[in-house]
């Protein structure tokens, strides 16, 4: 009996969490915050979200606009705060996912391939994440120098992970039911970054009324589609579980 108990006590979960449930609460977050965000700034702050370079009209407010309050910047740095753990997370989930599919590849060119774009896309990840924590507590109004070439470094990092992400995809999991969705949304973030530098420019250089709201409405569409992309994580893991516990040794892990 005692052999048992042993035995028992070496293999022993303490948590385990549904991945699925992990990644909606992950995109959740900063959902919910930004439309919080929205709300109240634009009831009780229009002086404040609507002030542009120009000092043209204006009549929708940008992210950094909204989030760049007080007391909204507080709640939006908390909430990114609590989604960039399980970004991190996630982003080494699908490296592992990957890896082990493309380790069973035998066409060797098809394989080396698989592997420089998932170490590219997995990097890529981890410098959005990067740049994102830089665009939320580096505020516009704080140093506007600084948050801007940041922005510009997660779009760009944005955007090409996206790119590289549908690529990888077509290679190693072309059937995907998510693939479709991740194609559909990185050309919808390409079309509204086109509109958001047009609009931009307009802005800054020309001072058009309600340039800076075509911005901003470009801008909120690019942020929905890099939270549906990250989403997506949801199809492609829909019944794994998150496990800590010991005696996992037990599992084959390649």
């Amino acid at each position: 009996m005692e052999v048992k108990n042993d035995e028992r006590s070496k293999s022993s979960i303490y948590l385990m969490v549904p991945f699925r449930k992990l990644c909606m609460v992950t995109v959740s977050i900063p959902l919910a915050t930004l439309l919080f965000c929205f709300v109240t700034a634009y009831i009780y702050q229009q002086d404040d979200i609507h002030e542009t370079h120009c000092r043209v009209y204006n009549v929708l407010p940008s992210i950094s606009a909204i989030t760049g309050v007080s007391p909204q910047r507080y709640l939006w740095r908390v909430s990114i705060a609590l989604h960039i753990g399980p970004r991190l997370l996630i982003a080494s989930v699908y490296y592992s996912f990957y890896h082990k599919i493309l380790k069973s590849f035998e066409d060797m060119p098809k394989r080396l391939q698989g592997f420089r774009l998932l170490n590219l896309s997995y990097w890529l990840n981890i410098a959005e994440v990067g740049a994102l924590c830089g665009v939320t507590y580096i505020s516009n109004k704080e140093n506007y120098a600084v948050h801007e070439k940041t922005f510009i470094v997660f779009m760009i990092s944005s955007l090409t992970h996206m790119l590289v992400a549908v690529r990888l995809g077509r290679l190693v999991t072309p059937n995907a039911q998510s693939l479709q969705y991740k194609q559909a949304l990185f050309t919808t973030s390409m079309i509204s970054t086109v509109g958001l530098i047009i609009f931009f420019l307009k802005h800054r250089l020309l001072c058009h009324d309600l340039a800076f709201s075509w911005f901003s409405l470009c801008e909120y569409v690019i942020a929905s589609a890099n939270m549906a992309f990250h989403a997506t994580v949801m199809l492609d893991f829909p019944v794994d579980q998150l496990v800590v516990g010991n005696g996992l040794h037990l599992l084959k892990v390649d």
